[in-house]
């Protein structure tokens, strides 16, 4: 698959709610992934892993209100777009959260994953 072909079908998964499939579909086995400084966990390196932080999410999650992501947008060997949810977390109560997501796609997979956002303060 093309750079083109890889965003456009990661884009569908998640607007059909169907980002592990996603996940477990489109990224190569080594795939990592990077969120910025003063996040909960700032790198995470394997598919597996990738997985396990996504159904950790879930577990985190009490209600979804909301969840939007852009068109992408490709260059070369990259794809980015932008994520916005409304999400209320379990004892955390509920926050609006807004990222940008760059990919970069090797041999017809997504091997790394980039998110910019502004971790919210902890504690």
């Amino acid at each position: 698959m093309t750079t083109q072909e890889i965003a456009d079908k990661y884009i569908a998964y998640n607007r059909e709610g169907k980002s592990l499939q996603a996940l477990e579909e489109l990224f190569s086995d080594d795939a990592y992934d990077l969120e910025p400084k003063g996040a909960p966990v700032e790198r995470t390196e394997g598919k597996e892993a990738l997985i396990k932080k996504h159904e950790q999410f879930g577990q985190m999650v009490e209600e979804m209100h909301s969840m939007s992501i852009s068109d992408p947008v490709v260059a070369d060997n990259f794809f980015s777009c932008s994520m916005a949810m409304d999400v209320t977390y379990k004892g955390m109560g509920r926050a609006q959260v807004e990222e940008i997501c760059l990919y970069e796609v090797k041999d017809g997979k997504i091997i790394s994953s980039q998110f910019f956002f502004t971790p919210a303060p902890m504690g």
